[in-house]
């Protein structure tokens, strides 16, 4: 029996995935597995049997990952599940942004009762004018699942498109619309383009990365859209880009005693990822990763440790090991599994960490398992099967 707790209410879409062989429970420290959305655990004492934390969403800054791959507890997030829904959001910020929607709306508002409201809208009407998104060029900072949505959309709304990212992946490159123009230099966004969108993870190299700097190379009257994070953007810099004519628009989905109110800042309450449709989908796509690596010790989508696959398990017996990512580990382990025949075996790495999958012929001791444990530089042993 697996047993799992949720820190946050989860899609039931998603916990229907669940077979019989799970169960939930209420204490963190009795699961063997965490599923969490938006809750905190930097605060949550993590028990020694924790094995997974699985995040229904894509960012992961309420997650302490430092502490969890020193305990061997592997943290996995949804990523693409939920870009639909933040492509689109990204696309009302546009919208918002090129013409005075929020502004004319608000005047509306202002003129329930007069009975001349349809001819003071002919005189009005003209102080919320704007542009339009086709013919103009769109830069794109980061083409993940969500960048490379908005840029393949924007294509079909007739827009110039840039991408920059430097670290593209294959999968990403083969969904690119051929429209779009692959950028190596991110100056050359911020130089040409009207409008400036950013879609990277939010690391000590990208924090502020839209600064003073990238501003001042920006054209005048800019607008930049921020459906990250916040920190990846200098927010007092935007703001008084903006008091001083140069950036048109400032549209964030991250509330915040900075931005909030300010004029030519429009903002969103986090709602990137809130439809229903995002929501199942990250759900579904956590309980599949942890019920993979549960019951078969597979790793897709960690953050913090690298992807590991031997398929559904059929060996007499399955172990995974967690260690440092250091020379002559696999001898060291083979050394100790001498007496069995190692089936099938996968040894990957991410960084300074490595996982090792290994399929017996036979069922595995306590004692071997013991023996494994005791190795320098192995942080955590599981049998699987």
């Amino acid at each position: 029996m697996y047993r799992y707790t949720c820190l946050n209410p989860i899609a039931k879409v998603g916990l229907e995935c669940f077979t019989e062989e799970y169960k939930e429970v209420k204490e963190i420290k009795d699961a063997d597995a965490v599923l969490v959305r938006s809750a905190d655990m930097h605060s949550i004492a993590m028990p020694d049997t924790l094995h997974a934390i699985a995040r229904a969403g894509a960012g992961v800054n309420n997650i302490p990952i430092s502490s969890c791959t020193e305990k061997g507890i592997v943290v996995f997030n949804a990523p693409g599940a939920n870009a639909n829904g933040v492509k689109e959001l990204v696309f009302a910020g546009m919208l918002l942004a090129a013409r005075d929607i929020i502004g004319g709306a608000n005047w509306v508002q202002s003129q329930a009762g007069n009975p001349d409201i349809a001819a003071a809208t002919e005189k009005e009407k003209k102080k919320f004018a704007g542009s339009e998104l086709q013919n103009k060029k769109l830069g794109i900072i980061g083409l993940g699942a969500i960048g490379v949505q908005v840029a393949n959309a924007a294509v079909h709304l007739g827009m110039e498109v840039y991408g920059y990212d430097p670290y593209i992946s294959v999968d990403a490159a083969w969904n690119l619309s051929r429209s779009i123009r692959h950028i190596n230099d991110v100056n050359q966004i911020y130089e040409q383009c009207d409008y400036i969108t950013i879609h990277v993870p939010l690391l000590d190299s990208t924090r502020r990365m839209i600064g003073r700097d990238a501003i001042a190379r920006m054209k005048q009257n800019v607008v930049i859209l921020n459906f990250a994070r916040d920190l990846l953007v200098d927010e007092e810099a935007v703001i008084e880009a903006i008091r001083e004519g140069k950036v048109h628009r400032y549209v964030s989905d991250f509330p915040n005693p900075v931005t909030a109110g300010q004029e030519g800042v429009i903002i969103t309450p986090h709602l990137g990822a809130s439809t229903a449709e995002s929501e199942e989908k990250c759900a579904v796509m956590a309980v599949k990763e942890l019920k993979n690596f549960l019951e078969n010790g597979n790793i897709r989508n960690s953050v913090n440790y690298p992807n590991c696959d031997l398929g559904v398990c059929s060996a007499a017996s399955r172990i995974a090991i967690y260690h440092k990512n250091v020379k002559k580990m696999i001898g060291r382990f083979a050394d100790i599994l001498s007496d069995t025949n190692i089936q099938n075996m996968s040894n990957t790495s991410k960084g300074d960490y490595a996982y090792t999958l290994l399929d017996l012929d036979t069922a595995v001791t306590e004692e071997v398992v013991n023996r494994l444990r005791m190795l320098d530089d192995v942080i955590k042993v599981r049998v699987v099967k």
